[in-house]
């Protein structure tokens, strides 16, 4: 599970009700919380925000959480 995947979990989100938000698939949506060579674009991460009334700020802190400069 991707960690939008896991925030759509934690936060008890349904993926039908973010889609007809949206307008992004329950396909497109369900590949964004299980693959995780799936990649989020920025304009889905943004609506899915506003779908869950979340700052898009924090959403993309979360789904990024685990993402780190190269070492030196």
């Amino acid at each position: 599970m991707t960690e939008l995947g896991l925030y759509f979990a934690k936060k008890s989100i349904n993926r039908s009700d973010v889609s007809r938000k949206t307008g992004i698939s329950k396909t497109r949506l369900s590949e964004l919380s299980n693959n995780s060579k799936t990649q989020l674009k920025v304009n889905e991460l943004y609506l899915i925000a506003l779908a869950v009334d979340e700052d898009p700020g924090e959403l993309l802190k979360e789904v990024c959480k685990k993402l780190e400069l190269p070492k030196e």
